[in-house]
Order: C-alpha cells, then structure tokens, then sequence
C-alpha cells in the first residue's frame, strides 16, 4: 500500500482524480441508457456522452487551474482563462474506447494528462490520471513519485522473455487498409504468449504499467491517447520510446511501451518486420477451406 506522505505529497492528482472521477460517473450514465451513436468523419463514433464528458472536464479544470490551458480531442485547444507563464497544458480524452462505448462494451476509460515547460522550454509530462469507471480503477502518476492503482503502488511486470509475454494492440477506426499493423499483429502473435486488443490505448498503457501486460504498441495515436497513460507506465518503472527506440515524442503518432525487460526484443522484431525479413506467411483461406472440405466424409 502507499503511504500517507506519499500521498499527500501529490501536486495534481488528488485534483485531477475528483475530475476523471465525475466524468466517469457521467459516462456511466449514458452507458447505461445506451445513448445514440453519431459519426465524426468516415468512421470515427462520436456520442452525446464524449461532449458532455470533455465539456465537464473543461469548466473543472478552468474553475481550479485557471491558468492552464487545454487540448481536448472533441473541442480542440482551449486557452487558459486568465493569463500565465506557468506553461501547464492539459491533454484531455473524455471518452477513450468510444466505439465499445457506442455498442456496449465496458472497456472505456477517462485520460487526464498535464504536462509543463520546463526550464529549458521544453514540454515535460508532470502529472496523469486514467479511470476505468466500470471496474472502479484509477490509474495515477506524478513526475518522480511512482505510479498508483487505486492509491497503491504498482509496477510492471518481472517477465524477461518476449515468449512470455502478453502483449496488446491496437487498430484505428478508419482507413484501417493503409495502416501494417496487421503484419505486426500476426508475427508478435507468433513470437509471445499472445496478443489482445481491446480498443482503450489508454488503458493498455496502464496495464504495462501494473503487469497485466509485458508490452503495448500502436500506430497513430493522439497526443491526448497517450499523455497520462505514458506517464504512468514510466512512473511504474517501464519504458516508452517510439517504434526504433527512440525518444518517446508525444506529436509522433507511434509508441511502444514495456516493462523494460523485453524492449529490445520488440525494437528487433519491428526493425525485421519493416525491412521485410522473416515474414511468416499468412495462413490461405482458400487452403483451409479445402483442407476442411477434404477432411468431411
């Protein structure tokens, strides 16, 4: 368990916990009153309850934290009300998983997110709460004071062997034709004890971060899909760099998060998967048609 000092040595999150908190009493709502599906582009589901979720996300944090401005997936950025210095930005998903919200499926979660400018000008990752209202969980992390499942302390997993691993993944709503992932999917598949996909990139990162999975990668993520969820797997001891292991960059789109442990398995197998090297063949259902038809008396 944590201890009280740590605790309440927190700057943000018992702040930014209260605020995931009520939205997702309010996703909860509306998941159970199964609201009406709406559509933002080609594919990409919008609900009733993403607004209204980002909306009351928004007046709390210009009620508490007047000088910090924010970017929301559904309004877009949003400045701070009062002026500042301070350089505090929070990245806000109100509705991670909406497609399995939109159809009924609890798997969907909160994503709170600050970062500020540090010294040198650079943005840095200072603070991040993810809530999974249908399971009660609260994933939190400050900058150097470790990460918390429901105020205690968690840590990735002990597992060293990519074999070993239970790994996750992720698929985007549109244009899923031109995204390789599929490639990815079928040799991590081959290569680990197996890999999920269950549509909250937010909390597949929490899970690399309390064990539940040695590792999580993803095409085309949003600043806002992985500002608190990354934090939070760092704080938990793990490790997050883009796909060639480099510096994680909240505007690259890509990320590959582990336990540490099995980093370098994974930047080599995607270094083989890009250049074409040791492709296994996907199985023909032409083949497996007939085998089938072969083998019936």
């Amino acid at each position: 368990m944590s201890s009280a000092n740590e605790t309440e040595s927190f700057e943000f999150v018992p702040a930014v916990s209260a605020i995931a908190r009520e939205a997702g009493a309010l996703l909860m709502d509306y998941f159970r009153r199964r609201v009406k599906i709406e559509y933002k582009g080609e594919a990409d589901l919008v609900t009733e309850a993403d607004r209204n979720s980002e909306a009351l996300i928004i007046r709390r944090v210009r009620e508490q934290f007047p000088t910090h401005a924010v970017l929301g997936e559904e309004s877009g950025s949003v400045a701070a009300t009062t002026a500042s210095n301070a350089g505090y930005r929070w990245y806000v998903d109100p509705l991670d998983g909406t497609t399995n919200f939109a159809h009924g499926l609890p798997v969907f979660c909160v994503s709170l997110g600050i970062e500020r400018l540090n010294a040198q000008g650079k943005a840095q990752r200072v603070a991040g709460v993810v809530y999974d209202p249908t399971r009660d969980e609260l994933f939190s992390a400050e900058l150097g004071r470790g990460a918390f499942l429901n105020g205690v302390k968690v840590n990735v997993s002990a597992t060293a062997n990519l074999k070993d691993s239970l790994v996750a993944t992720g698929f985007p709503s549109q244009k899923r034709h031109k995204n390789p992932n599929i490639y990815f999917y079928h040799q991590l598949t081959l290569k680990t004890h197996g890999v999920r996909r269950a549509g909250s990139a937010a909390l597949d990162l929490c899970y690399v971060a309390c064990g539940r999975y040695e590792g999580f990668w993803e095409f085309n993520l949003n600043p806002w899909d992985t500002a608190a969820g990354v934090l939070i797997g760092q704080e938990a001891g793990g490790t997050v760099t883009d796909f060639a292991g480099g510096e994680f960059d909240i505007a690259s789109r890509q990320v590959l998060a582990t336990n540490g442990l099995i980093h370098a398995s994974m930047i080599q197998e995607f270094a083989e998967i890009f250049a074409g090297r040791g492709l296994a063949p996907l199985p023909s259902p032409v083949e497996y048609a007939r085998a089938l038809a072969s083998s019936k008396p």
